[in-house]
């Protein structure tokens, strides 16, 4: 059954630049710049000058849906660009000591579980890995690319064939994003 037009409205905040070129949504700020595709004939975008317009006009389930979804990504662009999006990883090694390190664009994990060859992760372009002591930090203006940097460490670290309740050493995320996670 099909509804009425709907309308969702995101507010840019000073300081925020917003763009749009057939399709590709382009928000720039003090942190950086973020880019994406919206490509969907039924949904329209319009950027005004205090805010951005996602609408459908008689709209379906589906296209409310897309409508909220374009919303959520495009205040989450404009979140990046002025603030970033930070994610937080604790190191904890209780049986044997754990060398962390970042060197350039790899993220590498010595002596985990007394292995002798190190773990390595590739990191993804656009985001910043930094240690201090046990904590690890991942900041990046796109959220998708800062969240799955983080999941990939915890997951470089993830133990199989031990009892999970005696080997507990591993990297953990404790903060997503702003939200605590205990």
């Amino acid at each position: 059954m099909k509804g009425k037009e709907i309308n969702e409205e995101v507010e840019v905040p000073k300081g925020v630049e917003v763009k749009l070129e057939k399709g590709l949504i382009t928000v720039k700020g003090a942190k950086g710049e973020c880019k994406r595709v919206f490509a969907d004939p039924k949904v329209t975008i319009k950027v005004e000058k205090e805010s951005v317009v996602v609408s459908a006009k008689s709209t379906t389930k589906r296209e409310k849906t897309k409508v909220g979804s374009y919303a959520a990504h495009v205040k989450n662009m404009i979140k990046g660009a002025s603030q970033g999006h930070v994610y937080k990883l604790k190191i904890c090694s209780g049986h044997f000591p754990m060398n962390v390190a970042v060197t350039g664009k790899d993220f590498i994990v010595k002596n985990f579980l007394g292995e002798k060859h190190p773990r390595i992760l590739k990191l993804k372009e656009g985001v910043k890995v930094t240690i201090d002591g046990e904590i690890i930090t991942v900041e990046g203006c796109n959220k998708e690319l800062a969240g799955q940097v983080a999941a990939d460490i915890e997951s470089l670290t993830r133990i199989t064939n031990r009892d999970l309740r005696v080997f507990q050493d591993g990297i953990y995320m404790t903060n997503k994003d702003g939200k605590d996670i205990r």
